[in-house]
C-alpha cells in the first residue's frame, strides 16, 4: 500500500486534505479537499472563491489543471505497485462548459493497468454539480524505483 493511500486513511479526509498544501504547495492555490482515495479512484473538491477566478468570474483554467493533477498523481500513487515511482509526463485538456459553481475533480483509474511501466494515460473529468465542465487526460511516467 502506498504511502499517499496510508496517510489518507490514518488521517482520514480532513487532516490529509489539510496536510497537502505542505507536501505540495501549488496545491494549497485551490485549498482542495480530498474526498476519496483509494486504488483507481480519487475525488478532489474545491470551492468557487475569489482566488480561483478568471476575468469573467468563472473558475480559472489552470484551478482546473491544478485540481485534475492532484487527484490524478494522488490516484496513480494509491494505485501503482509497491516498489514503483510515478511523474506526470503530459496532459491534455478540454473545457467543455463555464465552470460557474464549486468544482468535483474525479480521477477514475478502474479501466487502467497498473501493472506496467511506461506512459499510462490517467482520465479526469471536473464538475460543477453533475454538469460536465472539464476533461483532461494526463499522462503519467511509471517506472520501478
Amino acid at each position: 500500500m502506498s504511502q499517499m493511500l496510508q496517510m489518507f486513511q490514518q488521517a482520514g479526509a480532513a487532516q490529509f486534505s489539510a496536510m497537502i498544501g505542505q507536501v505540495a504547495p501549488y496545491f494549497a492555490s485551490i485549498a482542495p479537499q480530498m474526498v476519496e482515495l483509494r486504488p483507481g479512484y480519487a475525488e478532489v473538491r474545491f470551492a468557487k472563491r475569489r482566488e480561483v477566478l478568471n476575468h469573467i468570474g468563472t473558475v480559472h483554467a489552470i484551478a482546473l489543471c491544478n485540481a485534475a493533477e492532484l487527484a490524478a498523481g494522488s490516484m496513480t500513487d494509491a494505485s501503482i505497485p509497491d516498489g514503483y515511482r510515478w511523474i506526470p509526463k503530459g496532459m491534455t485538456v478540454e473545457y467543455l462548459a463555464k465552470a460557474d459553481g464549486d468544482i468535483r475533480t474525479v480521477a477514475d483509474g478502474s479501466k487502467v493497468d497498473w501493472d506496467r511501466t511506461g506512459d499510462i494515460k490517467v482520465p479526469v473529468m471536473a464538475y460543477v454539480g453533475d454538469k460536465p465542465v472539464f476533461r483532461a487526460e494526463i499522462t503519467m511516467y511509471v517506472s520501478q524505483a
